[in-house]
């Protein structure tokens, strides 16, 4: 990526934007989408390396054995990630290469890797942006009962005390958990996630044990006296209501609380939104004597993953495709007014959470590579620039945003879909693995190259 090579297409509405000096800008990946080496130097097996290997349940067929090779092309990967000019990198460890079984004893190779790949973050002038879980819990712990066992929370509260004393002092933040609401929802209620359980019930205590389980977390690294930053990280979707009718508003208003309110109220109310109680009945979580108040504990940040809205009527979600709107390879809804919506109303609904990140957002769109070598890629940058202009004017309006990181770098495995969706800004060709900035890529750069120019010659900031 040389920097004479420019993007057919630059970031100007994000370039008209003001973002404070201390603006952090990163890109993102998974640990199970782009290291493979699945079992490698004494890594044991996840949920998702099980649940790939069920017929049907992926896409094309794919799993996460080889990904991206990032397990070994790790220095080419932060070489690619400095030449883009950002300021850090948000990755996770995965949980089941530095403890196999999710218990007991630690495989010193795999946390040897994390500690190579902090340091080299480190010598790159990357700031490090660590997260527990996304996603991959170790097989061993599913096999007696995974999430919806409570003695699970316990045995996350050891991993994060484990990893926060190795690294804790070389990042500068650790998030507990990455989307539980897609653990919960998708993993144990519709069953199109690992470990593919459908059971409601089992869904709503798994929310709750994630939770739990954050909350204990934090106050065990707090009491580590860490340099780090400690929060989570949860989807978001602003939902509006179809029509005016009251009807259409009562379920907006119920979508949000299972989305949002759901995880949001506990952690900064301790407690769980009334209605959302009302609405799982008899599936509502178990709840012991003093849960909320372990889960209500002081946060640094709340990292906020948006890809699309919700559109709402009373006889469910409305399609997409009557929107008129520009959809993405998901085919969702390309609504950077929605990023802006969302951010405001965390501001107005939570003023304990006192720093707000934009923790993934970007969309998958096909991506060939052209005649010149290139991929031009001009919906995704011109994605790109909507939402980060959308930051932008939620800065406007006084929200407390820290950073803004794409997802993702590289093209990977992306989960059920696997293979076939790509939403990096940096092409892989799977079977070379040889990686390609894409035109997206070149315009992110250019756009930090200018912001750090501004910020030189006292524009801005």
């Amino acid at each position: 990526m040389s920097s004479s090579t420019s993007a057919s297409s630059p970031l100007p509405t994000a370039a008209a934007k003001d973002f404070p000096a201390d603006f952090v800008w990163g890109v993102a990946t998974s640990a199970f989408q782009i290291e493979g080496a699945h079992d490698a130097d004494g890594k044991g097996p996840s949920i998702w390396d099980t649940f790939c290997r069920q017929p049907g349940v992926i896409a094309d067929s794919s799993n996460g054995d080889v990904a991206c090779e990032h397990y070994a092309r790790w220095e080419e990967d932060l070489d690619l990630i400095k030449r883009l000019g950002v300021d850090a990198y948000r990755f996770s460890v995965s949980w089941p290469r530095v403890q196999p079984t999710g218990q007991g004893e630690w495989n010193e190779a795999g946390l040897a890797f994390y500690e190579r790949l902090v340091d080299g973050m480190l010598a790159r002038g990357l700031k490090p942006y660590l997260t527990l879980n996304h996603w991959d819990l170790p097989q061993a712990l599913q096999d007696i009962g995974g999430w919806g066992n409570r003695a699970t929370v316990e045995r996350f509260v050891e991993y994060a005390v484990g990893i926060a004393k190795r690294l804790g002092d070389k990042v500068v933040s650790i998030a507990t958990h990455n989307e539980p609401w897609v653990v919960a929802q998708l993993g144990h209620e519709s069953g199109v996630f690992a470990p593919g359980i459908k059971d409601r019930r089992i869904a709503a205590q798994v929310s709750h044990h994630l939770l739990l389980s954050h909350g204990l977390a934090i106050t065990a690294m707090r009491a580590l006296k860490l340099k780090a930053s400690l929060g989570i990280v949860l989807n978001m979707a602003p939902m509006y209501p179809a029509t005016d009718s009251d009807a259409d508003r009562t379920a907006a208003r119920l979508e949000d609380g299972k989305l949002r309110r759901w995880y949001m109220d506990p952690l900064f109310e301790g407690r769980y939104p009334q209605d959302v109680l009302d609405y799982l009945g008899h599936d509502a979580p178990y709840v012991e004597a003093g849960d909320m108040a372990k889960i209500k504990v002081p946060i640094d940040f709340v990292g906020i993953n948006y890809y699309s809205r919700g559109m709402i009527s009373a006889a469910g979600p409305v399609d997409n495709k009557t929107s008129g709107l520009e959809l993405t390879d998901m085919g969702w809804e390309v609504y950077p007014q929605g990023l802006t919506d969302l951010l405001v109303s965390i501001k107005r609904d939570y003023p304990g959470a006192k720093r707000l990140y934009v923790t993934e957002n970007g969309g998958a769109f096909p991506d060939p590579v052209g005649g010149d070598g290139r991929v031009h890629d001009e919906d995704r940058t011109r994605y790109l620039d909507t939402h980060i202009a959308a930051v932008g004017d939620a800065i406007a309006q006084g929200v407390p945003m820290g950073g803004y990181m794409v997802w993702s770098l590289l093209d990977n495995f992306e989960w059920a879909s696997g293979y076939a969706k790509r939403f990096g800004i940096v092409h892989v060709d799977y079977a070379t693995q040889q990686r390609t900035p894409k035109d997206s890529a070149l315009a992110y750069r250019d756009f930090l190259l200018q912001r750090v120019s501004q910020r030189r010659d006292g524009r801005q900031g």
